[in-house]
């Protein structure tokens, strides 16, 4: 017979509950203050020519141009975009935009999935080498490039066209990078249970790497569509037509015929910018988890 004791266990008083737990936490809160400070200033000087951009762009006309400056309008003059939108074909510009930003972007992660797959998972001759090479020619300004590029969509009688526009960005370097940190991050034993089920390199690629691989995708298609949105110095050269221009080229050519008109300006330059505000406000959260867990083993 086994005997035993029944031993009654008083439950203890957590420490630091009630006023002493406050004091602490009250107590650094109070060292953190200054850097909540320093950390409030740099965010209001950073938004602060986004604030004044958009309420600019529902002033009068006399409003944007008033000295001191009207920081918030009388009344909110929503007509501004209406006439901002009608005052150029900004209509063909935000469509060539999107096709071109989407086309870069989807073929920059095909071909950097592909890429970072072969450099992270397969082995075969001079792989390092061809990394640190490619790796080197993110060192390259891209000013450089330009001249080279040129001729070559000139010789190939790409000039004027959407092939220009999309074809020489579709494969990045940084896409290819960011992508094998990542890849390298998923355990190898993976692919040998894949194996043993008969699974093949290109079928164990997109049934299995690139589902578990969804944040940096994620965080690679916004770096390129932002990337594509905002060229100009490309799309500038390499276009002359007025239906071949995108935003920026079209903002560009609209402050030359807006002239001083500050509130269709800045209605253009708002609804030139809010598609990639609202789509990092949708994607935000595989975004942060993509650049957090990149590299990480």
């Amino acid at each position: 017979m086994i005997r035993g004791r029944i031993q009654t266990i008083e439950p203890k008083t957590p420490q630091g509950v009630g006023f002493p737990r406050f004091f602490r936490i009250a107590k650094d809160e109070l060292k953190r203050f200054p850097l909540y400070i320093l950390l409030f200033t740099v965010m209001a000087v950073m938004l602060l020519p986004f604030f004044w951009t958009i309420t600019t762009s529902f002033k009068t006309p006399g409003e944007a141009q008033a000295f001191p400056p009207v920081w918030i309008p009388s009344h909110f003059r929503w007509q501004n975009y209406v006439e901002a939108w009608n005052a150029a074909p900004f209509g063909r510009y935000f469509i060539n935009s999107v096709f071109i930003a989407l086309t870069t972007a989807i073929g920059g992660v095909i071909t950097s999935i592909l890429a970072a797959y072969a450099f992270a998972k397969m082995d075969f001759f001079g792989k390092n080498v061809l990394f640190y090479l490619l790796i080197g020619t993110m060192m390259i300004p891209g000013q450089m490039l330009l001249v080279p590029n040129y001729l070559t969509i000139i010789r190939l009688g790409w000039y004027d066209t959407y092939q220009a526009l999309i074809v020489p960005w579709v494969a990045n370097v940084f896409g290819i990078f960011l992508l094998r940190q990542f890849f390298r991050s998923i355990p190898d034993e993976l692919w040998d249970s894949a194996q043993i089920d008969g699974c093949s390199r290109f079928r164990f690629l997109w049934q299995f790497v690139v589902p578990l691989s969804k944040p940096a995708l994620v965080t690679l298609f916004l770096f390129r569509f932002i990337g594509s949105w905002n060229a100009f110095l490309w799309v500038l050269i390499m276009t002359s037509r007025e239906e071949m221009r995108t935003l920026p080229v079209g903002l560009y050519y609209f402050v030359g015929e807006a002239g001083t008109d500050y509130h269709l300006l800045t209605a253009a330059a708002t609804f030139a910018m809010m598609p990639i505000i609202l789509l990092f406000l949708v994607a935000q959260r595989q975004f942060i988890q993509g650049v957090a867990r990149t590299g990480l083993k």
